[in-house]
């Protein structure tokens, strides 16, 4: 890899991690704040409502027992429900509670206000966000040996 292309992927992912910090959390007394790992988790499971522990303990890279820490404070928070899998009574599918709903609509509210009015072009913020989500699904594919569509990798 050139010098050039390596610089410009270690100022991506500076960037990246930079206005990650800069996302604040929301004033609203309403909201629930959440760590950076309870994040982490919220979003798997919004995104994968009904998913396994052991599927968002893989997806969020943290140990299971960890992931159990984690899991349990938020259940107790009322952002979690743990539900018995209908197939294996032994699982438990893990759902967003409606309180986490109205926190991620919080949070959503947050986002727009604050990045409101930096970029204005709907076909830019679409072309960043596309490519930040390649970038993560590539991670996770190469991260579980398979490439982003799935296929093992060799």
């Amino acid at each position: 890899m050139s010098d050039v292309k390596a610089a410009s992927l270690h100022e991506l992912a500076d960037l990246v991690f930079a206005v990650a910090r800069q996302l604040r959390p929301p004033a609203d007394p309403a909201f629930e704040p959440c760590t950076p790992i309870e994040i982490s988790v919220m979003r798997f499971i919004h995104h994968h409502p009904g998913t396994s522990a052991r599927a968002a303990s893989e997806a969020t890279l943290l140990p299971s027992s960890n992931f159990s820490r984690v899991l349990r404070g938020l259940e107790k928070r009322g952002l979690v429900d743990r539900v018995v899998d209908d197939r294996n009574a032994r699982g438990v599918r893990l759902y967003p509670t409606d309180k986490a709903h109205q926190n991620h609509q919080i949070l959503r509210d947050n986002w727009d206000r604050t990045l409101r009015g930096i970029i204005d072009d709907p076909a830019t913020i679409e072309i960043v966000n596309a490519t930040l989500r390649r970038i993560e699904d590539e991670l996770i594919a190469r991260r579980s040996g398979t490439d982003a569509d799935g296929a093992q990798s060799d």
